[in-house]
């Protein structure tokens, strides 16, 4: 993995403020999205460079139209993005711009990434080892847990969750993120401070604390139908790979995943019933090649040494994936077991494990069959265990 470049708060990190007001003015255009504005930078270089051009000039390049054309160059003065700019130092909120140091290196990989990004929150070189869990925004009780679980999981490991603050999916796996204490990202279909759905504005709130809420409009952007499918090849872009959790054969998931495999990314479905319209999304994907997920590990798994670079990044190492499931007590004694056999011969007596652990024996004996059936310690003659 690519190392990243320095925090988007860096001073170092912020370019000119006349380029950067420049690129603000650029991005609150009415009718240039993301394409059009990638058009225009690569015949002209740079967002001045498009104010001082003719209309005919303009017009000369690809899918703009005259209308268009005419009007950008007397959009050079206005102060919109001024607005912008005041708006964001007051409400804290990074504008980052692609190449700047901060930008994150998978997204620049692309090929259509953000000319620029609208951050509430902080983005951090861990966030480079980021999974993105989406579906149905009409999801069951089965997806809804199993989204949460997933994110849990995941933010455990020390990846960060990414998803687009939606009803449904979304909003289960930024939640499991932040009730394992890990860090998640919600892409906006619209700007950071007109958050859709409303209701979500809180869990916005509470994803801006534990990672960052970010979109490629200016921050009072309201929503429309056209930017949520531009806004799903940034949640992809961000991440690793793909997961699916309930989705129906017509669904904005499945537009995400279609793009996370032109970026090269890991596509990944959840099965689901049968009988279930919510699975037929899934099911297909699964056809298609996706791989099977039905537990952390195999998401984990496929990642191969990337794994224990995340759990590094958590602050704490575990020696398999189904490590990430334990409880408390589970860990602890895991952690006696490892503790002991450290300093025998790679295995510890069960008697050692109780006195160590200070629990009653029947619990530890308990806990420790629950860790064999999990593959994670082997019995051996002697009234021993050690490491399966």
């Amino acid at each position: 993995m690519a190392s990243r470049p320095a925090s988007p708060s860096s001073p170092a990190a912020r370019p000119p403020a006349g380029d950067l007001r420049d690129q603000v003015r650029l991005a609150c255009i009415p009718g240039i999205g993301s394409r059009l504005r990638r058009l225009l930078l690569e015949r002209f270089g740079t967002p001045a460079g498009i104010f001082s051009a003719s209309p005919a000039e303009i017009a000369s390049v690809g899918r703009i139209s005259r209308r268009l054309a005419a009007a950008i160059p007397a959009l050079a003065a206005d102060p919109a993005a001024d607005d912008v700019l005041a708006l964001c130092a007051e409400r804290s909120i990074d504008i980052l711009p692609e190449g700047a140091g901060g930008y994150p290196s998978l997204l620049s990989r692309i090929d259509d990434p953000p000319t620029l990004l609208f951050v509430r929150g902080t983005l951090v070189p861990q966030d480079a080892l980021a999974v993105a869990i989406v579906g149905a925004r009409h999801a069951t009780s089965y997806g809804l847990q199993t989204a949460e679980r997933l994110g849990a999981a995941l933010a455990r490991a020390g990846y960060t969750v990414v998803s687009g603050l939606a009803r449904g999916i979304d909003a289960a796996a930024h939640r499991g993120a932040l009730r394992a204490g890990g860090r998640t990202i919600a892409v906006l279909g619209s700007g950071v401070l007109h958050v859709y759905p409303p209701e979500h504005a809180d869990l916005a709130d509470e994803i801006a604390g534990a990672g960052a809420v970010l979109s490629e409009l200016p921050p009072l952007t309201a929503p429309v139908q056209g930017t949520f499918p531009q806004r799903n090849r940034i949640v992809s872009g961000l991440s690793l790979g793909v997961v699916v959790v309930q989705a129906a054969e017509r669904s904005g998931a499945l537009i995400t995943t279609r793009l996370a495999a032109e970026q090269g990314r890991e596509v990944f479905a959840v099965p689901g019933p049968i009988d279930c319209r919510l699975s037929r999304g899934c099911h297909r994907l699964l056809r298609d090649g996706a791989k099977l997920v039905e537990t952390v590990d195999d998401i984990l798994e496929e990642f191969g040494p990337l794994f224990e670079t995340a759990v590094a990044a958590d602050g704490r190492t575990v020696k398999a994936a189904a490590e990430l499931h334990l409880g408390d007590v589970e860990r602890q004694v895991l952690a006696a077991c490892d503790r002991l056999a450290a300093a025998a011969d790679g295995a510890a007596a069960i008697d050692d494990v109780v006195a160590d652990t200070g629990l009653a024996a029947s619990q530890v004996l308990a806990t420790l069959g629950v860790l064999e059936m999990r593959r994670l310690l082997r019995r051996l003659p002697g009234g021993r265990i050690a490491r399966a």
